[in-house]
């Protein structure tokens, strides 16, 4: 028999939304075109949803979900049946779950994502500034029940189970700017704005100027990505962080995750990987029906990782 008493209340969170309409412009990183964006509030369990608005007609609707994944060259860009895409959809979709957004429509008269300053600080503040509110259902999360991983020669992407969000990442470039880095990071209220929101997408001299003489990179420059050289950063301003390379890295793994459609119980570990191998981390974990379940999100769930290391620090 259960012992009610002795039986522990645990709030369980709801879905959000914005409060209001927000939009933006700037210039797609690839394409070099301005483009403009609208945030829309949207239903529960509505999910992420962009809309070309340059594209008449329901076709062009693209839910932003791992199975829509087209592309994963430079950046990640989804699209539907109609062949319709957006691109470079990363950064807008880490601040959104950064900032446990769940439900919003997103409305771009372009095929490509405005970059902004390289990071995902200029969406955070979007979101801060249009607000956020509740809707009346559950939030829920995909938690992770045994190890998952994939593997591309020396490049790795896994999971496994753990309470609340931690992500692991290391990088490792022959350039000494960047060399070797570890970072992790445990996930928690104000976590992903503090830690990893200003970390700015980056490329390297040569590079940059391969991509431009195929028609790429057409929008990039030093206000919006870090470009390092064979003699270190080229920016005036420096780095935002020490190690700002892996913290972008994981950035965009946040970015990548969200679209399994809700928030992941677990830990994930990146060794090298990009946006492809976090693509396949997504379809071989869904695959896997015994590796994975879906459970009500509540507050222990959300600080959970970022509670542990506080009481780890102070032990």
């Amino acid at each position: 028999m259960t012992n009610i008493s002795n039986q522990k209340t645990v709030k369980v969170l709801r879905q959000k939304t914005l409060k209001t309409a927000i939009n933006c412009s700037g210039i797609a990183l690839h394409s070099g075109e301005k483009v403009s964006i609208t945030l829309h509030p949207a239903e529960a369990n509505t999910g992420i949803i962009f809309k070309r608005t340059d594209i008449a007609g329901k076709g062009a609707e693209i839910a932003a979900i791992y199975s829509n994944v087209v592309e994963t060259v430079l950046c990640t860009k989804i699209g539907n049946e109609d062949g319709i895409t957006v691109a470079t959809i990363e950064h807008l979709m880490a601040a959104l779950s950064g900032c446990g957004i769940d439900n919003l429509l997103v409305e771009i008269n372009g095929p490509e994502m405005p970059v902004m300053d390289g990071s995902a600080a200029p969406f955070v503040f979007l979101i801060e500034c249009a607000g956020t509110k509740e809707l009346d259902a559950p939030r829920k999360a995909i938690r992770i029940e045994k190890p998952v991983s994939v593997e591309d020669k020396d490049r790795f992407a896994g999971f496994q189970p753990c309470e609340g969000s931690i992500l692991d990442f290391t990088i490792d470039f022959d350039n000494p700017a960047i060399a070797r880095q570890d970072y992790t990071v445990h996930m928690g209220r104000g976590v992903f704005k503090e830690q990893l929101s200003r970390a700015r997408t980056f490329g390297f001299l040569h590079e940059v100027e391969y991509m431009r003489s195929k028609g790429l990179a057409r929008g990039g420059s030093l206000e919006n990505a870090v470009v390092v050289s064979a003699d270190g950063v080229m920016n005036e301003d420096g780095l935002r962080f020490e190690n700002e390379f892996v913290r972008h890295k994981i950035l965009d793994a946040v970015g990548d995750l969200s679209l399994a459609g809700m928030p992941i119980i677990g830990r994930y570990t990146g060794i090298c990987s990009g946006h492809y191998l976090n693509n396949q981390l997504l379809r071989t974990l869904m695959a896997d029906q015994d590796a994975w379940s879906v459970v009500p999100m509540n507050f222990e769930d959300l600080d959970a990782a970022y509670s542990q290391q506080l009481k780890s620090r102070r032990a």
